[in-house]
């Protein structure tokens, strides 16, 4: 309460019994005549006064957040969202545009307007507005956050990492008419992490059969024994990538021409809260570029990659995934601990809606545990989340030959505790050999290579032994690019979200023909089974057989 004290103005210590209670009682009336969101926004140590506290946010210092708004008619939308993904009903993959979307589900303009004016009124910014009226991103002084939010922004000594982070001192009300679903920046607890490993030996080990440098893995060995065909090459479709930096271009041209690979495919930064989109001097651009280079060694012939930039806020990168609409399959490589794993839902059901699909990094540090810091959104319901595997190929750049776990391939029960999907739901997907839960989410879904035998180019040079879901992802993102093309040439569209396909097809007749059902390795937890586990999920794609499968 002291700190509390202080920040708004009261001095003497002889009342100070009476003014705590002064102010606790203000504080409280303050907040029951604001709006508090349906979300949670406090970390529990603050939440129970435990994290130590050390000392206010200056009031001067400003914050970038991003206000978001509830769904409407959120009811609808999930009915509507079992249609568009049932086979048998008569609005399968009749996908919303942006705007159907938002007529029918998005806040109405008066209610987004009325925050706009409520931002404004308490000092804020308005620095992006969207299409979908989802997300409204601001910035601030504290003091002016503070007073929109009833809160009191100060910084803590964080419980896991040697530093400190800043946070509210409770969940944040708005003195506001329409309801508000998230406010995110208010705190900077969890820093995205980059699901990429590096192996630091001289020599590759194992069973390495790529034809790159040394023996290495580089992208079109995947290409080779994911796919195994040369018709498909993505050609029409735009992938989207999720990047918490910018990136260096001469990084990407160079891993084509030492790979002596033609890159034909545009490469478009998107900052999506105006952060820089380059990445030179100290930054180092590793994640961004390997996606880059995976994604596109996948589907060389796609029309565009979209790297969506923001230095904080994964909301703004989703939420304008969502509005552009531009690219189908979207990949994200790094893995976060938010406040409330819901926060993100709204957009990630948008996705779904208008037939998008995000493959996430499982993670890199084996199976989950109960306080695993950056498994989300990889345990999300609505994503595809990907593990990882060492792959063997028949010589270099030949086909697929042999497949086990990857033993750091993130996996398990979500630690988040969200509940169980439907497409997990169903006989035969959670058995009493993978050890899965009946209750919450399992992951991952599907995997693909993610051993420390990878050839990339970053930060201005060129070297093997790097790994981790990181490349996984991608590569999904670029497999489903092969699919989509395939689906839009026979006049059926993008797929849209594929967990519910592929599910179906894990537990049909075909799938020992359309999967590489990996059956050896373990993360440490759990152990491949025969069908569905929490290492590898179904496994990796059995080339032009799962593609015609998913888009005959």
């Amino acid at each position: 309460m002291s700190h509390l004290i202080k920040r708004f103005g009261i001095a003497g210590l002889g009342t100070l019994s009476f003014l705590s209670s002064t102010v606790s009682l203000s504080l409280i009336t303050a907040q029951a005549q604001g709006q508090i969101m349906a979300t949670h926004h406090l970390r529990p140590g603050v939440a129970s006064g435990q994290t130590p506290f050390v000392r206010e946010l200056p009031p001067t210092v400003s914050l970038n957040l991003n206000i978001a708004l509830p769904l409407r008619n959120e009811p609808e939308l999930d009915a509507l969202l079992q249609q568009l993904y049932d086979p048998q009903s008569p609005f399968f993959h009749q996908f919303l545009t942006v705007q159907q979307f938002t007529e029918r589900f998005g806040p109405t303009v008066e209610d987004y307007n009325e925050v706009i004016r409520f931002a404004q009124r308490n000092g804020l910014t308005v620095t992006a507005t969207f299409p979908n009226r989802l997300v409204l991103n601001v910035s601030g002084s504290v003091a002016n956050i503070e007073q929109a939010f009833g809160v009191v922004m100060a910084e803590y000594q964080h419980p896991t990492e040697a530093r400190t982070f800043y946070s509210p001192d409770r969940e944040p009300a708005a003195n506001l008419a329409v309801p508000l679903w998230h406010i995110t920046g208010l705190d900077n607890f969890s820093i995205p992490h980059p699901m990429s490993v590096q192996r630091h030996d001289a020599q590759v080990q194992g069973n390495t059969t790529g034809s790159g440098p040394g023996g290495y893995f580089i992208g079109s060995d995947m290409r080779a024994a994911y796919y195994g065909g040369s018709s498909l090459t993505g050609s029409g479709q735009s992938l989207g990538l999720l990047e918490f930096a910018g990136y260096n271009m001469a990084d990407v041209t160079n891993y084509f021409s030492k790979v002596s690979q033609p890159l034909t495919v545009a490469v478009k930064g998107v900052s999506t809260d105006g952060s820089s989109l380059s990445c030179t001097g100290s930054c180092d651009d590793t994640e961004q570029v390997l996606d880059i280079e995976a994604a596109i060694s996948m589907a060389p012939g796609m029309t565009s990659v979209l790297v969506y930039v923001s230095d904080t806020s994964d909301v703004s990168i989703f939420n304008r995934m969502a509005t552009d609409n531009t690219a189908k399959q979207l990949s994200c490589s790094w893995g976060w601990s938010p406040a409330d794993p819901t926060s993100d839902d709204p957009i990630f059901k948008e996705f779904a809606a208008q037939g998008q699909n995000l493959f996430v990094a499982s993670g890199d540090s084996g199976a989950y545990r109960n306080r695993s810091r950056y498994v989300y959104p990889a345990d999300d319901q609505y994503v595809t989340s990907v593990g990882g595997t060492d792959l063997t190929t028949n010589g270099a750049g030949g086909s697929w030959k042999s497949e086990t776990a990857w033993s750091d391939s993130g996996g398990g029960v979500s630690p988040n505790r969200i509940p169980i999907p439907s497409y997990q739901k169903a006989a035969g997907v959670i058995t009493s050999a993978n050890r899965g839960s009946t209750t919450y989410r399992n992951s991952p879904d599907v995997a693909a290579e993610a051993n420390t035998d990878n050839y990339i180019c970053y930060d201005g040079t060129c070297a093997g032994g790097w790994g981790g879901t990181s490349f996984a992802a991608p590569r999904w993102a670029g497999y489903l690019a092969l699919v989509n093309q395939q689906s839009v040439a026979n006049g059926k569209g993008s797929l849209g979200f594929i967990n519910p396909a592929i599910y179906t097809i894990g537990l049909g007749s075909s799938y020992g023909a359309d999967f590489h059902d990996i059956l050896s390795g373990s993360n440490g937890t759990y152990s491949t089974v025969k069908g569905f586990d929490l290492v590898t999920g179904w496994g990796s794609p059995n080339g032009t057989a799962l593609i015609n499968a998913l888009a005959p």
